[in-house]
């Protein structure tokens, strides 16, 4: 008897935090649309000379279009949660497997791979929708059905092929390294990150695009210049064809110590001015310069620390496994709980890493604005909101909880300041 008090004590728990996080995600939703809808018909008088009533138009459609698909997916999301858990749809996969392999590390690793496979198989048509129908809609897929299934048979492979040994090591030193698991756990995640990024540039990116070094020429001298300037070595300056997939236009650095390099996207130097392109690079350079990548992941790596402990302590807690419906408590098992309900529970912590983010926007653009003129960040950046029709009038609370970038009146009014000094 007491034992089914438990379970329904975290089944509650577990329900409350769910219903609380699906209301917050859908009231945040609406407000989203009803706001982007009734600023629609005027452009802010900030962009008034810059981006026209049609643009601003094209702007609030597209952001309305991916928020009304965001209910399905918070439907969709919920639907397999619960069929997962209080569904006993993991307590099924898990008796199944264990009827065909005696090898407990197989029927794990089997586990967590269906449970990926299924989660992908029923997101599947929602991705779909977003490339084919919406960003086809709003002029901005180049992909091809068959390039979208390769690049998925791609990513698909890799993620087996790195993420397959980090699962095996992961569960053997949950069976076999005693109560320190966690650590040794976290200590092997570490160096898997870190590996990463070191391989990425140079091994993985390459696999989907074509990186070319930048020709010669006077972008290329003035961005070599900006970099002498900033006192920044890279591998070389790289221009990517994004526009192969589509027209959206960026621009990043990659890997770190010996293998940094910068990235341009073709897209991006289409549409945007010399000055311009090395405004938005002094931005980014801004990040790498105030140590924000660094900062991020040493975030990353502490909260995944306390997590590995939280989850050291629930693998020996039966009312964890009950109230989610499970009965077998094994190493697998409790490995996909926890990254199953772990949203659930940080959820409402989502505005304060959107706030952390936006800081360092702030801060990126404050450098560039210092290393280069501030009015051409400025114009840049009108021109990225334009052509990547980001909305001008997100919801301020939506904003707050979900945008990693400010927006766009603040970026333009700081920026405008630095302008003015």
């Amino acid at each position: 008897m007491c034992h089914n008090h438990t379970m329904n004590t975290f089944t509650l728990i577990f329900l409350a935090a769910l219903a609380i996080s699906i209301s917050v995600r859908i009231w945040l939703a609406q407000r989203h649309l009803r706001y982007v809808a009734s600023h629609r018909d005027a452009v802010p008088a900030a962009f008034s000379d810059t981006i026209t009533l049609t643009q601003h138009h094209k702007a609030a459609d597209y952001t309305l279009a991916k928020t009304r698909l965001s209910f399905l997916q918070i439907m969709v999301e919920t639907s397999l949660l619960l069929a997962f858990t209080l569904g006993g749809g993991l307590q099924w996969l898990d008796n199944a497997l264990s009827g065909v392999f005696a090898s407990e590390m197989t029927r794990n690793i089997l586990l967590i791979g269906s449970v990926m496979v299924i989660a992908a198989a029923i997101e599947l048509p929602l991705d779909l929708y977003r490339k084919f129908v919406i960003e086809n809609r709003f002029g901005f897929n180049a992909l091809t059905p068959k390039r979208f299934f390769i690049d998925l048979l791609m990513q698909t492979t890799i993620g087996v092929l790195l993420g397959l040994p980090l699962l095996f090591v992961v569960l053997w030193l949950m069976q076999a390294a005693g109560n320190l698991w966690w650590l040794y756990t976290w200590l092997v995640w570490v160096g898997f990150n870190l590996t990463l990024l070191a391989i990425y540039p140079t091994f993985i990116a390459p696999l989907f695009n074509r990186f070319e070094p930048m020709e010669n020429g006077t972008l290329k001298s003035r961005i070599e210049q900006l970099l002498q300037k900033c006192g920044f070595t890279a591998q070389g300056l790289f221009v990517m064809d994004g526009s192969k997939r589509s027209s959206h236009g960026n621009a990043y650095f990659t890997g770190f110590g010996k293998t940094k390099r910068i990235v341009l996207f073709d897209t991006l130097l289409k549409h945007l001015e010399a000055d311009e392109v090395e405004a938005v690079l002094a931005h980014e350079l801004g990040h790498f310069k105030r140590r924000h990548v660094v900062k991020r992941m040493a975030w990353v790596f502490a909260a995944s620390l306390v997590f590995l402990w939280v989850l050291n302590w629930l693998m020996t807690q039966t009312w964890f496994f009950n109230g989610l419906n499970v009965t077998s408590q094994n190493t697998g098992m409790a490995l996909v709980l926890f990254f199953l309900v772990l949203p659930v529970f940080t959820f409402l912590l989502q505005p304060l890493s959107s706030l952390y983010s936006r800081k360092h926007e702030f801060e990126a653009d404050q450098y560039a604005a210092v290393q280069t003129q501030a009015h051409s960040l400025i114009s840049a950046l009108i021109k990225l909101y334009r052509d990547n029709a980001s909305t001008l009038t997100p919801d301020p609370l939506y904003a707050m909880f979900y945008n990693s970038h400010p927006d766009a009146q603040q970026r333009i009014a700081r920026l405008q300041i630095a302008v003015h000094n």
